[in-house]
């Protein structure tokens, strides 16, 4: 199958592929389970190649030429990150989706890290057909984030509450081989970095710093923890004298009282106007870093196996969470200046603009899921949609069957929209499709 889905990745002549199904019967069985996608290949292919007069990536916008300016460096700061890497390289590894964190775990802490770092991951769903033009990787590292990062299962905890940033969990220091797997989400940013894959996660502030050896702030605390940010502000602003205070905390550990000195004979060093600031950030570093720096120094460990400090050092903290994640913010009008049409469909047919306004009716989660639908993955890169890889977000003509579902192509981030009759017909049936078949469509 793998063999099959090789030949199929670097075909350009459908004809010459439908010609062997009919001497090789089983060859032809696969290829029939994929034809829809082997009848699109060329085309697809094809309209993917930039024209000669296509707005470039980062064309100049006169309203935006900082922006724009800050956009093309920070291209220039991702290229550096990929100066060993080729997608001529690949590592095939087979994943089953319902053991995808152990099947992943032992897939990428079994591989040297130099494999990792100059090889393109490749993922076979097991026992599904299809090839890995880029969708099912992009799928793989969105699910794996998912849940390798998900408080549920106890290594990392939401920053604050009512937030979605996640930080180290303290208590995951707890967990069977914690530092193992600390390490392995480390080997998973990098990988990600390196073939320019986002995962599903929002850190908070503070972990990217951590990451990049750039000192934390008093401002790293206010989204996490507002009355402890509060304390110290009021410190900053007033003489500490009154408040009696030493350079030691004391925390609750286990159920007893334990006192911790922020600085050698720290329990008996006074904060005073003078050395105030001395302590605040001591305070800073030690909320920030209780209880996880064991975990974090694995999780670094991992991360620069593959991804060596000095190629991170030219990001800032803002900058490296939109090379790892890419932005949440889905920009309306943005998406539909950057997609294309094909088989039929442009920007002007009923259809198409029946489509716009489904979409601007769903809730931020539904185009979420709408995106994760089309392209495997529902975070955008910080350029916008006209960074997306392989080609720009593509919605295809297909002739209505009423009892169709709309289906896609996440290798060509490309949606097959039947030319329903009615508005009601596609939102009914576009919804649907969102909502209940997560993985329906095509690698």
């Amino acid at each position: 199958m793998i063999i099959w889905a090789r030949e199929l990745s670097c075909a350009t002549d459908p004809q010459e592929l439908l010609s062997r199904m009919q001497t090789d019967k089983s060859f032809g069985d696969f290829m029939r389970a994929v034809l829809e996608v082997l009848n699109n290949q060329s085309r697809i292919l094809s309209e993917a190649t930039p024209r000669q007069d296509e707005t470039p990536m980062l064309q100049t916008n006169p309203a935006q030429s900082s922006m724009d300016s800050q956009n093309v460096q920070f291209q220039t700061k991702l290229q550096s990150l990929q100066a060993h890497y080729s997608t001529d390289n690949r590592v095939i590894t087979t994943v089953r989706r319902d053991h995808i964190l152990a099947d992943a775990f032992r897939n990428v802490m079994h591989l040297s890290s130099g494999i990792l770092q100059t090889h393109h991951f490749k993922v076979q769903w097991a026992g599904e057909l299809g090839i890995d033009a880029g969708g099912p990787s992009r799928e793989f590292f969105f699910k794996l984030s998912h849940q390798i990062f998900n408080p549920y299962y106890g290594l990392f905890q939401y920053s604050s509450q009512g937030s979605y940033s996640v930080e180290i969990s303290p208590f995951s220091s707890q967990i069977n081989d914690a530092l193992k797997w600390f390490q392995f989400a480390g080997r998973v940013i990098g990988c990600a970095i390196i073939q320019r894959q986002l995962l599903d996660v929002f850190f908070a502030r503070h972990f990217y710093k951590a990451i990049l050896n750039i000192p934390f702030s008093l401002s790293d605390i206010e989204g996490i923890d507002v009355s402890f940010y509060n304390s110290l502000v009021y410190l900053q602003e007033n003489d500490p004298e009154d408040l009696q205070l030493t350079f030691s905390v004391e925390e609750e550990c286990f159920g007893e009282i334990v006192e911790t000195n922020l600085k050698k004979g720290g329990s008996k060093i006074s904060v005073t106007e003078n050395n105030k600031k001395e302590y605040i950030k001591l305070m800073v570093n030690w909320r920030l870093s209780r209880g996880v720096q064991e975990q974090m120094e694995a999780l670094v460990k991992g991360l620069r196996e593959l991804v060596p400090l000095k190629h991170l050092t030219p990001f800032d903290a803002r900058e490296l969470e939109w090379v790892i994640a890419g932005t949440p913010e889905i920009n309306f009008e943005d998406w539909k200046a950057n997609t294309e049409y094909s088989s039929g469909y442009d920007a002007n047919h009923t259809v198409i603009k029946w489509f716009w306004e489904v979409v601007a009716s769903y809730s931020n989660e539904q185009k979420l899921k709408l995106l994760q639908f089309v392209t495997g993955t529902s975070s955008i890169p910080f350029e916008g949609f006209k960074a997306l890889k392989t080609r720009r977000f593509t919605i295809s003509f297909v002739s209505e069957i009423s009892a169709r579902l709309p289906c896609s192509h996440t290798c060509f981030n490309t949606l097959d929209l039947p030319c329903y009759s009615s508005f009601e017909t596609l939102k009914e049936k576009l919804t649907k499709a969102i909502e209940e078949c997560e993985d329906f469509g095509f690698g």
